[in-house]
Parts: C-alpha cells; structure tokens; sequence
C-alpha cells in the first residue's frame, strides 16, 4: 500500500493485513501514519484529558496488571466513593490547567444500585461546568448504560487489554465477550466509545495486531482509542514483566492510526517512563490524545507544566472545544459549584 494512498475507514481488516503493517521499515510506516493523520487532523493539536479516580482499591476484578485488585497486596489504600463536591472540584482545577475532558474511573466490576445516583450527579455537574464527560465503572447493564446516557455522559471508557487469545492469560473474571457487550450498550445508546489495551503483559505482536483488529472491525471505531504501557506495580503477577521496546510501542501507535484513521488515539498509562523524544516519535505516529495532570488513577503522570513546555518546544498546542468560548467558562465553573453545594447529595455515599 502507498504511503500517500487515502485511506478509508474500513471494519474488515485481516490479520495478515494487519501484520504487514507491523512489518514494514519504521520510517516508512511512521510516514504512511503520519499521511493517514493528516488527513483527519490537525497534526499539531493534541487533545487533553484529565483522569480521576473516584473510588480506589478492593476491585474484585483480578487483572493481572492492576494495582487495585483485591487479588493481591500492592499496598494500595482503599477509597470509597469520592463525595460529588469533592469531584466537581477536583473537575475545576482540571479545566483550569487546560483539559476539556474529565475522566472518572471507579474500581468496580459493575456499579451498584446505591452508588448510580451519586456517579449520575458527577457526570451533571462536571458537565455543567463546560468539560466533555467520561466514566470507566466496569460492566454495565441497559439500564445503567441508558441513565449514564441521559445524565449527558459523552464517553464511557471500556478496555479490552489485549487479544480474545491472549485475554484469558490475563483475567479471568470477566469474559471479552462481556466487554464487547457493553460496548454494544454504550453504542445503543448514542454515547461515544474510549477503549484500547495495554501493550508489555507479555503479549506476542499477533496479539497486538489481534487487539487492534478488535477495536477497527467493530461497527464504528472508538472515538477514543487509549494504548497503554503497562505500569509494573510491586504485588500483581505482571510485576517482573520485560519492558516493551519503545520502537515496538511505536509501531503499534502507527498501526493504530492508520486502522482507526478518525479515532484520537490516546497516549495513555506509562508515559512516565517514556522520554520527550519517545514522546514526540508518538505524536509523529498518529497520537494525538494524552491524559494531563500529576496522577492516573494510582500511577504517576508527567505534570501539566512539563507536559505544557514539551508541546511549546514541539509547536504543539491543546485541541479545544469550540462550543465553550473562554468568557464563559468562569462563570460556568462558579455556577455549578454553588448548585452543587445545596445538594444533599454532597455526601459519600457510603453513608446513603
């Protein structure tokens, strides 16, 4: 295939297609990335998320990767579920340092009955402060998935981590297929989709081209397309793991750029331990998304201002929301916050 050739948005890829892009000289599939990107993007736009958890630790997933399963002793404290107020807050001083999205990530398999109205209440109030919504809380049902929808969630995120072969290495509590099945819900019901992997778990290219391959032959590519560099955490089973090549990991930013060519595809968990020249391989390969801020989740992050002074260096700027003029966005900050604060539900909800 020509580096230059349009590419169109295609759900048949093959796996043999997919290792052929794996296997091509790194200038030139870098080159043939970068074509693809352009054609979608502004290449020197970078969007830019912020992540928070709201209720840490005691997951009883058993991922092997995660330092908040109640598998294993990681020395993780244990959360609840964060007070609204407490989110909203934390939502404002994300939108201060330049993020249009927020993330809220809870360590749940599924979200409970008690806690919905409290997660429903998060994602009206981060909205009316002017920020894109996003939640990952684990397996949803209909009923869930459609009150997340009508709350105006615009993403839920929902990994599928690695390969369907590779998968069961990995987790067992949970199947891919009910993954994909709450996939399907959050489509039905007209959110967007933020789902990816994680690349060092010990997976074979083939898994990788098989992940990739998953996400591009779904109905419609993930809006948001996260790849992950496993963080290895001192007490889950994937502690010891050989780092990934960061040639290897670039590769597969390439890959996923020019099967997902209008996703953003998100620079995500790992990037600091990568330095600003694999950072800018990354960009140059199709990423154009990253989470921003001092902490993903329970992991470190490179810090807003170290973020801020590598995009100036690059000529990189972040990618804005054009329906929130700047004039506003004070006042929608203090509006909210003052709403919120005469809810009863500012309370944990572990005291509901």
């Amino acid at each position: 295939m020509s580096a230059t050739a349009a590419i169109t948005t295609r759900h048949d890829w093959s796996l043999a297609e997919v290792r052929a892009l794996f296997e091509q000289p790194f200038n030139d599939l870098l080159f043939q990335a970068q074509t693809v990107h352009r054609q979608h993007f502004d290449a020197n736009r970078v969007q830019v998320s912020t992540l928070l958890s709201i209720k840490t630790g005691a997951c009883p997933e058993d991922c092997k990767y995660c330092p908040q399963s109640g598998h294993y002793n990681t020395g993780l404290d244990k959360e609840k579920l964060m007070e609204v107020q407490k989110v909203l807050e934390a939502a404002a001083e994300a939108k201060a340092i330049g993020s249009t999205r927020f993330c809220m990530g809870a360590a749940w398999k599924h979200p409970s009955a008690k806690d919905m109205p409290y997660v429903l209440e998060m994602v009206k109030g981060v909205k009316k402060l002017g920020l894109e919504t996003c939640m990952t809380l684990g397996r949803l049902d209909q009923e869930q998935t459609q009150a997340l929808a009508e709350a105006g969630l615009d993403y839920y995120n929902h990994n599928l981590d690695t390969s369907p072969e590779f998968y069961g290495n990995i987790i067992t509590t949970r199947t891919y297929g009910e993954r994909l099945q709450t996939l399907a819900y959050v489509r039905e019901a007209g959110m967007k989709i933020c789902s990816g992997g994680i690349l060092g778990m010990g997976e074979s290219v083939d898994d990788r081209a098989g992940l990739l391959i998953q996400l591009a032959n779904l109905p419609e590519h993930p809006e948001s397309v996260p790849i992950n560099m496993l963080v290895k955490v001192k007490g889950t089973p994937l502690a010891e793991e050989k780092d990934v090549d960061p040639f290897d990991f670039i590769r597969t930013l390439a890959v996923a750029r020019i099967m997902m060519p209008k996703s953003h595809v998100r620079l995500s968990a790992g990037r600091e331990a990568m330095n600003e020249q694999m950072q800018a391989l990354a960009f140059m390969a199709g990423a154009n998304s990253i989470f921003y801020g001092e902490k993903l989740l329970t992991t470190a992050n490179p810090q807003a201002d170290k973020d801020m002074a590598l995009f100036k260096r690059l000529g990189i700027k972040p990618e804005e929301r054009e329906e929130h003029a700047d004039e506003v966005h004070q006042a929608a900050i203090e509006q909210a916050l003052v709403e919120q604060r005469d809810s009863k539900l500012f309370y944990n909800a572990a005291s509901a």
